[in-house]
């Protein structure tokens, strides 16, 4: 069974930066591509990005393209998130989620694609 662990989440004033880790273990890492999601209060359930098992394809949602950035260390078994020029409206709870998908360039920033996820770091943008 796979488990996942976020870390690197806090209080960022706009236009900070966070990096946040998901550490993936129970299961052969590379054969999962992985996903983070956020949710704030009140809204539902977003899609921020995503990286494949296989040639790291990444993907991302239009509202944080060009300021995150996802990757991965198959040797770790660790997913990262860097955020870059947070804003407020970044505000939510993040966490990972793991889909087994062998070798493959596949990934989806759709929730209900993934079965498994951890559970999550707050992330606050404010001033």
């Amino acid at each position: 069974q796979v488990q996942l662990v976020e870390s690197g989440g806090g209080l960022v004033h706009p236009g900070g930066s966070l990096r946040l880790s998901c550490v993936v273990t129970g299961s052969r890492f590379d054969d999962y591509a992985i996903a983070w999601f956020r949710q704030a209060p009140g809204k539902d359930r977003e899609g921020v990005s995503c990286i494949s098992s296989f040639l790291n394809r990444e993907s991302y949602a239009n509202t944080v393209k060009g300021r995150f950035t996802i990757s991965r260390d198959d040797a770790e078994n660790t997913v990262y998130l860097q955020m870059n020029t947070l804003k407020p409206e970044d505000t939510a709870d993040y966490y990972c989620a793991a889909q087994l998908s062998g070798r493959s360039t596949w990934c989806s920033v759709r929730p209900s694609d993934f079965v498994t996820r951890g559970q999550g770091t707050q992330v606050t943008v404010s001033s």
